[in-house]
């Protein structure tokens, strides 16, 4: 990896987001603080762009082989242009949802980049033949969505980013792969140039601009990375992404279970919840993180373990997860079907 590149990317990073701060402004790109925004004042939005910027220049610069990433980077244009117009005039989800589609499309068709089949433990490959380019549509853009919906806490989404990026590059370098490993790396170096406005207290927002931007980069970068998809490799990027997905997965199923509209916004995603318990915004990122780095972790020993150490593994990883999800209320404050269960074990040894 050129390290020279990164310095660069991060320096280009430092010095335009104060100009971007200023166009944001000059655009009306802000966001003005809400019932459930936990900013006080207003703040600029446009944080991605200059993300996007710095990679742009680092991907000029980088001397690796290119040849197949301009669909990858085509794609990425739409991302950020979608972004950047929900920034500014806030589109609707139906309008979101193309611009994401419209980029998976760039990279499932044009690049040629897609889940062609998984290999099943005990019963062999499944091919999905047809059905590769939307489940891979579905894939990217569950993704975006996902880091999308966790950008709620100044550095949460940035710092969640680089955390699975240091994870999908140091499995590229064990892959020998020499094209992701330097491309994580060089977005790493962006990513961090950001927050040193980012971290709390905030001076610009990512935005749409940012968070779809990187939800599609990290996105692409795990299908281009784990290029033997098996069963095992295909959960990776998975658990890996385990904080964002999780919390996109909870959501989708307390709004159906209050039969309310999947895309409405509501106050009880994670970073939420546990500022309702009654941690610091500056706390609630430092645990976020950390239970991003636990994921990130699994994801390393997953992808070296046995087939039934990975599913032992994969049984033990939902366990803490739904542990965590009761605790914290992210269903429901009332939901707490295995902690009501430990309790009455706990009384009845009394």
């Amino acid at each position: 990896m050129q390290i020279w590149i990164m310095i660069i990317c991060f320096l280009i990073g430092i010095l335009i987001i104060p100009l971007v701060r200023k166009f944001a402004f000059l655009i009306n790109a802000v966001d003005e603080p809400r019932d459930r925004h936990m900013h006080t004042k207003i703040t600029p939005t446009l944080g991605g762009l200059a993300i996007f910027i710095s990679f742009t220049v680092g991907m000029l610069l980088l001397t690796v082989d290119k040849s197949g990433f301009l669909p990858v980077y085509i794609g990425a244009l739409i991302i950020v242009s979608t972004g950047l117009i929900d920034d500014i005039i806030e589109l609707s989800p139906r309008w979101k949802l193309v611009g994401q589609i419209s980029a998976a499309l760039c990279v499932v068709v044009w690049g040629q980049i897609t889940i062609e089949f998984i290999n099943i433990p005990f019963a062999g490959p499944l091919y999905f033949g047809i059905w590769a380019i939307p489940i891979t549509i579905i894939w990217i853009v569950a993704i975006v969505n996902a880091l999308n919906l966790i950008d709620g806490l100044d550095g949460l989404a940035g710092g969640v980013s680089i955390i699975a990026l240091l994870t999908i590059a140091g499995m590229a370098l064990l892959l020998q792969d020499v094209f992701v490993a330097p491309v994580a790396f060089m977005l790493i170096a962006c990513i961090l140039a950001f927050l040193v406005y980012n971290f709390p207290p905030a001076t610009i927002f990512m935005g749409d601009t940012g968070s779809l931007f990187l939800g599609y980069m990290i996105a692409v970068l795990s299908l281009m990375g784990f290029k033997n998809v098996t069963f095992i490799s295909i959960l990776v990027p998975l658990i890996i992404l385990g904080v964002p997905l999780s919390d996109t997965f909870f959501a989708i199923i307390r709004r159906l279970k209050a039969r309310a509209p999947i895309s409405m916004a509501d106050r009880s995603h994670i970073h939420h919840r546990l500022m309702a318990l009654g941690f610091s915004q500056r706390q609630t990122v430092l645990l976020i993180y950390c239970m991003a780095i636990l994921f990130s972790i699994t994801g390393f020993v997953f992808s070296f373990s046995t087939t039934w150490g990975a599913v032992i593994l994969l049984i033990l990883l939902a366990f803490c997860i739904e542990i965590i999800v009761e605790f914290i209320g992210l269903i429901g404050e009332n939901y707490r079907p295995i902690l009501n269960i430990l309790a009455k074990v706990r009384r009845k040894r009394k």
